[in-house]
């Protein structure tokens, strides 16, 4: 087969006006696009603020064989997976932090913080594993860490 390459095809005229009628709209969504994708950034921020501290909070972390019964039921039902959950008995708030069924025991728990914001009260956490050449019992463990705090109105929030 040869192919003449003398031979043009031109579009038809419908077909020309049809193009050129077309021709700008790519560009133009493209602009609007852009518009309205800045506009929706211009009120996001990258940084997270921190909450402002009005008070370190004084508190005491409780043994298991003062944890009041209903909180202690609630801790034993809860207890296989991470769970936080607070209990108020009269002026004392309790705060409960567990962190669900660990494979070993040896675990600890450490209190970063626990403070007071003018919108909720701050309990930060953390989870330490078994210490390097430790031997830790071999049975799944379930740590949990209570701490005892007066009454405040505000949420918790969990860190």
């Amino acid at each position: 087969m040869h192919i003449n390459p003398r031979i043009k095809i031109s579009p038809s005229e419908n077909q020309s006006l049809h193009f050129n009628k077309y021709h700008g709209l790519p560009a133009i969504l493209f602009v609007v696009a852009l518009a309205v994708l800045l506009a929706l950034l211009c009120g996001c921020t990258l940084s997270k603020e921190a909450p402002k501290k009005m008070k370190d909070l004084e508190y005491s972390i409780v043994e298991d064989k003062d944890i009041p019964e209903k909180l202690k039921k609630a801790i034993d039902e809860k207890k296989a997976a991470e769970f936080k959950i607070s209990f108020q008995d009269g002026d004392s708030m309790y705060i409960v932090h567990g962190y669900g069924e660990q494979e070993t025991g040896g675990y600890s728990i450490v209190i970063h913080d626990l403070y007071l914001t003018e919108n909720a009260l701050y309990f930060d956490t953390e989870l330490l594993g078994p210490k390097n050449g430790s031997n830790p019992q071999k049975k799944p463990s379930f740590p949990y860490i209570v701490v005892k705090t007066k009454t405040y109105k505000q949420n918790i929030v969990f860190e």
